[in-house]
């Protein structure tokens, strides 16, 4: 078996995943408070999902929407899959840093691409738990409006399950490894990773500034059904073993024969559709103060 794997298509993918896990209740609040025409950023937005799925469900009429990533192929096909996005909403797409963007936005840097900030909306989905949160926040938040609205999903929160158990021990030493590495991430010299970020999501936000109107739990739940995996999620669970392999290809807590062995059961149970995966999940909406 021989697999490609492809980040954009990874996005694509967890698409279904993601529209399953989205807290029901936070997405009615955040439809319930969002203003008429609202400016609307996307941080770490990939291959614009979040905004395809905000169309699909007619959730705004008129809005400007500008959505950003740091990564080109992301943005790329975004503008491919946002070709007929409904011309009342104003969209921009742009290759960028958030940092950079942030630096921009508070006048720091020259602006060669027209946004509409500060904005009443911050997106972050699937997005927060890969950085500093605590310094991260207080920037953020400069971007939006006073009382403008944040609305974070899909924030990790410390546990991931596959089934069937292949040994209790491996799996269990595996699993706290793989979180390990989040919470021992860095980038740029910087600390950007938080295996439990959901949970510590309810003191950040206040500290930052941030009053919480809604939050709910976003599973992943992935299994296969009497007709196999939904759409692509095959693939998608193909992708999340595959980065625990790269995340934990050379750690010598692990025995990695044993490992490497581990990993391609994994796969294994994809191909004959008996591996579950759950990874438990939170979904915020809130206000920036003032």
């Amino acid at each position: 078996m021989i697999i490609e794997y492809n980040f954009p298509r990874y996005l694509s993918a967890k698409k279904t995943v993601d529209d399953r896990a989205l807290n029901g209740q936070v997405w009615q609040a955040l439809r319930h408070h969002l203003p008429a025409q609202p400016h609307i950023l996307e941080i770490g937005a990939g291959i614009g999902t979040m905004a395809e799925r905000l169309a699909e469900q007619k959730f705004i009429s008129s809005a400007n929407y500008t959505a950003i990533d740091n990564q080109p192929e992301n943005i790329a096909e975004a503008r491919r899959r946002l070709a007929n996005f409904p011309p009342q909403l104003q969209l921009t797409l742009e290759a960028v840093d958030l940092f950079d963007f942030m630096e921009r936005e508070t006048g720091k840097q020259p602006a060669p691409v027209k946004t509409w900030g500060p904005f009443d909306l911050l997106i972050a989905h699937a997005f927060l738990d890969l950085m500093d949160i605590p310094a991260t926040l207080p920037k953020l938040f400069s971007l939006l409006k006073p009382g403008g609205l944040f609305y974070f999903s899909i924030n990790f929160d410390g546990v991931t399950i596959f089934e069937p158990t292949i040994d209790p021990v491996l799996d269990e030493q595996i699993v706290q490894l793989y979180h390990q590495t989040m919470d021992e991430r860095i980038t740029d010299g910087k600390p950007s990773g938080d295996s439990r970020s959901g949970r510590h999501l309810f003191q950040q936000l206040k500290q930052a500034g941030g009053t919480i109107l809604a939050a709910g739990s976003s599973d992943w739940v992935v299994f296969a059904g009497e007709d196999g995996y939904v759409a692509d999620e095959a693939y998608f669970l193909h992708f999340i073993v595959e980065t625990m392999r790269q995340a934990l290809c050379q750690r010598p807590e692990l025995d990695q024969t044993r490992f490497a062995n581990w990993i391609a059961q994994r796969h294994r149970q994809i191909e004959s559709g008996e591996l579950v995966y759950i990874a438990h999940q939170l979904d915020f909406l809130g206000r920036r103060s003032g």
